[in-house]
C-alpha cells in the first residue's frame, strides 16, 4: 500500500534551501530571482531579449545596446524619478529667461 503525502508545496528557486533560512528570507530571494531571470525590454530596440551581463549592467542580445540599472532590474523606480528630474532640468536651462 502505498502512503498517500497529500499536496505538495512548490518552492520554485528555492528548492535547494530546504526549511533552512526562514520563509520570509525565501519568500524575498524567490521575488528577485523571478524579476531577474524574465525576459526585459531593450529601452533602444524594444525587443525582449535584454540579459544582465553584473550587477546593474544590462545588455541587449539582439542590437548589443548595453546600458545601467539596478542590480536585478533594468529600470528601477528611483531610476524612473530621476531621469524625469533631470529631464525637467535640463528643459528649464533651456528656456529663455525674460529679465524685467
Amino acid at each position: 500500500m502505498v502512503k498517500d503525502l497529500g499536496k505538495m508545496k512548490k518552492v520554485g528557486p528555492t528548492r535547494g534551501f530546504g526549511a533552512r533560512y526562514g520563509s520570509s528570507v525565501r519568500k524575498r530571494y524567490i521575488k528577485v530571482v523571478v524579476e531577474l531571470r524574465k525576459p526585459h525590454k531593450c529601452p533602444q530596440c524594444g525587443f525582449m531579449r535584454v540579459k544582465r551581463e553584473s550587477v546593474g549592467i544590462w545588455k541587449c542580445k539582439k542590437c548589443e545596446h548595453t546600458f545601467t540599472g539596478g542590480a536585478y532590474t533594468p529600470v528601477t523606480k528611483l531610476g524612473i524619478v530621476a531621469k524625469r528630474a533631470a529631464k525637467s532640468a535640463s528643459t528649464d536651462i533651456t528656456a529663455p529667461r525674460i529679465n524685467r
